[in-house]
């Protein structure tokens, strides 16, 4: 499994180390460092947290919360020197991701940040890998537990999450307990931080009992949960690997999104590693693929399946979360759906008004934790709870942009909260447009099966609503043209922007067509 785990970068250095790398009295190195003209880069390793929670701080405000909570929220800074930053991530993944996406990015912030930098490198952490790292010795006043992977990692790697303390809610440092190949846990995903209410309280008692009860909750097998975005699946998902693995039989807990799995197995299969990753797989106590509705391939999805039977079949226990439910996802294998329709499916839905007021109080707490004089009015939080009906994201997201005007002494007249709340909720409407909606209405308008428009078929009656349904998915939607392509049976972001620029084109010159796309869209928003 080595071969699994890419570019892993030195472990960091131990304590100590970097403070004689960078000495805060006059040296001789730090004058030969001078007249090499690196001053501007030799700052002491105090520094380097200032320098990283500014270049955070500018990550954060130009992509959004969002985004940098996904990508960028573990990024480490591990050295600052001649003309050369040095960052690091827990996975490969994360590293392959940011490297693809936003190393042009991070040498513009750096270079402005730290002057003189000419390079930006990120590499990967290899110690949050538990099989690809030997034990590392444990120090006098640091003892070592052992992982999941059955490497040790300094007991200080563990960390208690919010709570009570009991097994359930101790959430484990997300570096050193996670499994040895799933995407990265965050310590915060715990069921004490979970707000419990009437939509998601059914999905809640489940979670509950597959993470406490161990062997004897494989009843719920497998277990899937499946709601729109933004209304806590990633959160329980999480909290159940949290909770899991504090648990006194230390079960084999693997946490993967969709496309992670994917990755690793391409991966493997490269580098000839591909029996020995179906082995790993099948020889863990619990397994939680999120975003299912992203699985693509052939191949990845019949071993899936394989993986899928052989760990039912053995009383391992399955969690998986999608969107949508599992009938619904017609880029899926019909077997991967009737393994996970024949379990124990829950949705989960938008919260109610008492369950938007306490994510609001909760989210209230958390502000004064951090700020004992942040002050919103009682009145303003029912407001914001009252108005916004959508998922916990838009709610919190309304409520950052109203304090943080509170937090910097600029709260908004009772008028411009009302104009705010009226934008927000308005672009919540239309995020909430499904691409399966489109699929029902297009294949209903022209009598055309979803299956066939999902299909490989070229013929003209099935391109063309192909077509429109494509077009209509990326001007009634916010999904960017790769996820479209995913959701119409994996084709390529190229195949959906012909389509949408060639509908544009027609659309201009051709009345009739013009009037078929406004009734459907009618139809839709209806």
């Amino acid at each position: 499994m080595t071969a699994l785990h890419a570019g892993g970068a030195p472990n960091p250095a131990v304590p100590g180390a970097r403070a004689r790398a960078f000495p805060s009295t006059p040296s001789r190195a730090a004058s030969a460092a001078h007249h090499d003209g690196e001053t501007s880069m030799a700052a002491p390793a105090r520094d380097e947290t200032a320098i990283l929670d500014r270049v955070n701080a500018r990550l954060k405000a130009q992509l959004g919360p969002d985004v940098f909570a996904s990508w960028f929220a573990r990024l480490k800074l591990e050295h600052v020197g001649k003309g050369v930053v040095q960052l690091s991530v827990p996975t490969a993944f994360l590293k392959s991701w940011i490297n693809g996406h936003y190393r042009d990015l991070l040498l513009q912030i750096f270079s402005e940040e730290v002057p003189g930098t000419l390079k930006v490198d990120v590499a990967v952490r290899s110690a949050v890998r538990g099989i690809a790292v030997p034990p590392p010795a444990a120090s006098a006043d640091q003892p070592a537990v052992a992982n999941d992977g059955g490497a040790r990692v300094p007991a200080a790697a563990m960390r208690p999450g919010s709570g009570s303390g009991s097994a359930a809610d101790r959430a484990p440092a997300s570096e050193g307990s996670r499994a040895e190949f799933g995407s990265p846990l965050d310590s915060r995903y715990v069921f004490s931080t979970f707000v419990e209410g009437a939509s998601n309280r059914v999905a809640l008692a489940a979670a509950r009992s597959i993470a406490e009860n161990g062997p004897q909750s494989v009843r719920f097998n497998p277990l899937f949960l499946h709601a729109s975005v933004g209304l806590g699946k990633t959160h329980l998902l999480q909290a159940i690997a949290n909770a899991a693995v504090a648990r006194d039989d230390k079960p084999r807990v693997v946490y993967l999104t969709a496309e992670y799995f994917m990755w690793r197995f391409a991966t493997a299969i490269r580098d000839n590693q591909a029996l020995d990753f179906k082995e790993n797989l099948r020889g863990i106590d619990i397994l939680i693929i999120d975003d299912m509705q992203f699985l693509q391939g052939k191949s990845i999805q019949q071993e899936f399946c394989h993986l899928l039977n052989a760990l039912i079949d053995s009383a391992r226990q399955v969690i998986v979360a999608a969107d949508r439910p599992a009938f619904e996802l017609e880029s899926l294998d019909s077997r991967v759906r009737s393994r996970l329709s024949g379990g124990v499916a829950i949705e989960m839905v938008s919260p109610d008004y008492d369950m938007r007021r306490g994510i609001l109080a909760s989210r209230v707490s958390a502000m004064r934790a951090g700020d004992p004089s942040f002050a919103i009015p009682e009145t303003v939080v029912d407001t914001i709870a009252r108005r916004v009906v959508g998922s916990g994201r838009d709610l919190e997201g309304a409520f950052n942009q109203i304090a943080f005007r509170h937090a910097v002494g600029q709260p908004l007249s009772a008028e411009h909260l009302d104009d705010l709340l009226n934008q927000l909720t308005r672009a919540g409407g239309e995020k909430r447009v499904r691409i399966e909606d489109i699929l029902k209405f297009v294949s209903r308008h022209y009598n055309v099966s979803r299956t066939d428009i999902l299909s490989a078929r070229r013929t003209r009656t099935i391109v063309r609503p192909r077509q429109i349904a494509m077009y209509l998915a990326k001007t009634m939607t916010p999904r960017s043209l790769p996820e479209i392509g995913r959701r119409f049976g994996g084709r390529d972001h190229t195949t959906v922007l012909h389509a949408v620029r060639k509908i544009e084109a027609e659309r201009a010159g051709d009345e009739k067509l013009s009037e078929e796309l406004d009734v459907i869209r009618r139809m839709i928003e209806e």
